[in-house]
């Protein structure tokens, strides 16, 4: 089974709630690690404007370039359920190595301001998920924009759209994740 996230941009207001209740859940100190991002796309001008806002996080991708790249086997995915997750022991620290940020696309690997952090990202709440519960973002979500399960039936609830606003699909990492995609508005002129 691999667990996996839908998002539908056209619900997505920016309003940051799923990041700040990752970085709470998760106790992130204020700083530049952040799981879960949040984006906004501009594009056009006036009067033929188009704004949508992406959520960027770890999509716990089928074959995770990070996992790849990371030369002390510091990452890895398990098997019941393919989350990606880090061993922050084992990980070298910003000072030594950040080839696991270099290699993914999506900038899913996060350091700490402090001296030599380690490697941190979503870990798809694994703590909750044990409990049978949805990640933190999830449930935070005030316009339900996003959802979490396995991936199979993700699909079957929502389709298999792959590509979205502000969103590179890789076939050769395949990203768990589905989309309902914001589309730009025809021109008014």
């Amino acid at each position: 089974m691999q667990m996996g996230f839908y998002f539908d941009q056209t619900r997505c207001t920016g309003c940051f709630t799923c990041s700040v209740a990752c970085k709470d859940w998760h106790d992130i100190p204020a700083g530049p690690a952040n799981w879960l991002r949040v984006t906004c796309i501009e594009k056009g001008k006036f009067p033929d404007v188009f704004v949508a806002y992406f959520i960027s996080g770890c999509w716990h991708c089928a074959n995770p370039a990070c996992a790849t790249a990371c030369p002390v086997g510091a990452i890895s995915k398990r098997q019941d359920d393919g989350v990606v997750v880090v061993d922050q022991e084992r990980c070298l620290g910003k000072d030594n190595c950040d080839m696991c940020l270099q290699a993914c696309p999506y900038q899913a690997p996060q350091f700490g301001a402090e001296q030599n952090a380690k490697m941190q990202k979503c870990n798809f709440c694994i703590d909750r998920l044990a409990e049978g519960k949805e990640p933190i973002c999830v449930g935070a979500c005030p316009m339900r924009a996003l959802d979490a399960g396995p991936l199979d039936q993700l699909i079957a609830k929502y389709g298999e759209v792959r590509d979205a606003e502000g969103f590179l699909y890789s076939a050769e990492l395949t990203p768990s994740v589905v989309f309902k995609p914001k589309l730009a508005p025809a021109p008014l002129r």
